[in-house]
């Protein structure tokens, strides 16, 4: 992480805790307590209802089996009332018995096919609820990734999103078919006994009432549940990824405690979920009974009088049935919905969000021939001041996300903006310098002084509060992104390598490029050692962050994947400050040799890496204090002249 990122990331944390206050530490953990999380948006029913209508022929098939799977149960009390009249006077059965047979195998098959295909749309709904949030994720500001723990944002995708298949798998489809067979037994009830239904009517009743008091508590509940499965995912990413260092520190049992009250804060939501749902199950179990003693008892006593025969009592217990069965499912449905409903909400939170390129629907344009970085200068800044936008999870329902994201794109329609108040998260004050097409430029100064939140602006991972930064002209909030970007090659100070193999690193902004040209650029950054180490060559695997090479070869990758796109611009951040004396050397004669008609900037702490640029940029406290080359610079600005002598180059 560059120290521009760090120095901003720890005055958005000093921000959001000025604004809550400062946390208490609880016990057993790193130093930092959790900051108080804002309570999300509740998603509502009619947000689900999108993902279902995706698969609305499925779901059609499946009612129509519901309704198939009812009229084949309904049918069943009919018949036993008919058998045992029949039985009664003593007349042959006949294909009756057959029927009936009939009946309860035909039902049985529906349901056994109706629940694969419930089971496979729930499947599905998951499935494209990962891919609308995925696509999100991934086009979300820059912004947002500074404040949201990545723990916490794979749960979303994992976790968060399964509980969506519950909707469908456990009640809320076969709820609706149900409800024919509600009905109908309703009905048949009422032909056979009005008196008996008053009674069991009255027990259902309050077995309903019970369910929807206790529904709103069960999607909090359930969202509680799923942060806290957020908050133990990002605590076990952050200790899986930096285990070298935990170990090394010695803080291996610190970690693990840590995860572990994580763990069991999870348990403990997961258990108050499980106690409302304890209140909820047995309802439908206790209505069953209920209702059934009453029919028996009172049943029983109508036909010692008279009132109904006992094959039309045996008919109402049996409709009985078929009309708890569906309350049942209803009842769970209703617990199903409302724990999916809570898991939403924070599907919804991200999706919710504003994308990258939202902002720049009415200004972006693709790259004309007056942006082309060929002549004049390539790149300029021009009175630019940045401030880093507030956290949008810091910041509550004071500041929208829309709003947040609006911050952090600028406003197109004035370029100029007006100067901001200074401000702990303000770290450019009105820089402006230009860079020359062809030339390279280097940018120095202390830690902290704004150096990667220029390539930030360049590279529209934000956009300036006020003030503009143009590319061959024309102010990059013009501009589409991925054009823009298409010009612009990007090597961060810790360039990430990603898990696979080097051809999959090398290729990742190529994906055309040949094995030729990988080995091509793989050579002039001097790692053909690494395709000589196995017979895999080019397929030989790098390991999760690139584990299997070295930190200089993990530059050097990152270095290789841009020149292999070979933009007229190149960006490089500390891009030789993991090589020794000799891989740097190979690497600038390399860079030189990609350089050639192309624009280079470089951010650089060892100044023997920059001395021969054709311009230097001395950067300090988040303003240009001195442009030129180094013989310039070492008598006009004493600043640079300070950093050449502790590093013995005057």
């Amino acid at each position: 992480m560059s120290s521009d990122t760090s120095t901003r990331k720890r005055a958005a944390v000093q921000a959001e805790e000025a604004r809550v206050g400062s946390p208490t530490p609880p016990p057993a953990r790193r130093g930092l307590g959790r900051r108080p999380r804002p309570e999300g948006p509740r998603a509502t029913f009619r947000q689900l209802v999108p993902y279902l209508f995706e698969h609305r022929k499925v779901m059609v098939f499946i009612i129509v089996l519901s309704v198939l799977g009812a009229a084949a149960s309904l049918a069943q009390p009919l018949l036993v009332s008919r058998v045992i009249s029949v039985v009664q006077a003593g007349d042959p059965l006949g294909r009756l018995v057959w029927l009936l047979v009939a009946l309860v195998v035909v039902a049985g098959l529906i349901s056994g096919f109706q629940h694969y295909l419930l089971q496979r749309t729930g499947e599905g709904v998951v499935l494209s609820s990962r891919r609308r949030l995925v696509g999100r994720m991934l086009n979300l500001p820059i912004s947002q990734f500074d404040v949201r723990r990545t723990g916490d944002l794979v749960s979303r995708v994992g976790s968060d999103t399964t509980l969506l298949r519950a909707v469908l798998t456990q009640g809320l489809v076969e709820a609706i078919g149900g409800s024919l067979t509600f009905v109908g037994a309703l009905v048949g009830m009422f032909l056979i006994d009005p008196v008996l239904l008053g009674l069991t009517v009255l027990v259902v009743a309050v077995s309903v009432a019970v369910v929807v008091l206790l529904s709103g508590r069960i999607r909090v509940a359930s969202r509680q549940a799923q942060e806290k499965v957020g908050d133990l995912t990002s605590s076990v990413e952050r200790a899986i990824s930096s285990v070298r260092t935990i170990r090394a520190s010695g803080a291996t049992e610190r970690e693990i405690a840590g995860v572990e009250q994580d763990a069991v804060g999870a348990y403990e939501r997961g258990l108050q979920v499980a106690r409302i749902s304890a209140l909820v199950v047995p309802i439908a179990s206790v209505a069953m009974q209920t209702s059934f003693l009453v029919v028996l008892g009172v049943g029983g006593y109508r036909v010692a009088s008279g009132s109904i025969t006992i094959a039309s009592l045996v008919s109402f217990i049996l409709f009985l049935f078929l009309m708890i069965m569906p309350l049942g499912q209803a009842l769970g449905a209703v617990l199903s919905v409302n724990q999916a409903l809570g898991a939403l909400g924070r599907i919804q939170e991200i999706l919710d969000l504003p994308g990258e390129t939202e902002h720049d629907a009415d200004t972006a344009r693709a790259l004309g021939p007056d942006a082309r970085v060929e002549t004049g200068d390539a790149v300029t800044f021009e009175d630019v001041h940045f401030r880093y936008p507030d956290s949008p999870v810091a910041t509550g329902s004071a500041t929208s996300p829309g709003a947040v994201a609006a911050a952090a794109a600028g406003d197109p329609g004035d370029p100029r903006g007006e100067e901001p108040a200074a401000d702990d998260l303000t770290v450019l004050h009105g820089v402006s310098f230009s860079v020359p097409v062809g030339r390279r430029t280097a940018l120095v100064g202390p830690s902290g002084a704004g150096k990667s939140t220029i390539l930030a602006l360049i590279e529209r991972f934000y956009d300036p509060t006020a003030g503009v930064v143009r590319l061959g002209g024309v102010d990059v909030r013009a501009l589409d992104r991925a054009e823009l970007r298409a010009q612009i090659g990007y090597v961060e100070q810790d360039a990430p390598v990603l898990a696979g193999t080097l051809r999959d690193n090398l290729t990742l902004g190529s994906p055309d490029a040949s094995d030729d040209d990988c080995r091509r650029v793989l050579e002039a950054v001097n790692l053909t050692g690494v395709l000589e180490r196995g017979e895999q060559g080019l397929d030989a695997q790098v390991g999760e962050d690139g584990v299997m090479l070295s930190g200089g070869e993990r530059q050097r990758l990152a270095i290789a994947r841009t020149l292999l796109n070979a933009p007229p611009v190149l960006l490089l951040d500390e891009s030789t400050s993991s090589l020794d004396g000799l891989n740097e050397q190979r690497l600038r004669e390399a860079i030189d040799a990609v350089a050639e008609n192309r624009t280079l900037i470089v951010i650089a702490h060892r100044l023997s890496t920059v001395v021969d640029s054709d311009q230097i940029v001395v950067v300090e406290a988040g303003r240009v204090v001195g442009v030129g080359t180094h013989s310039e610079l070492v008598v006009s600005t004493p600043l640079y002249r300070d950093l050449a002598k502790h590093q013995l180059l005057v």
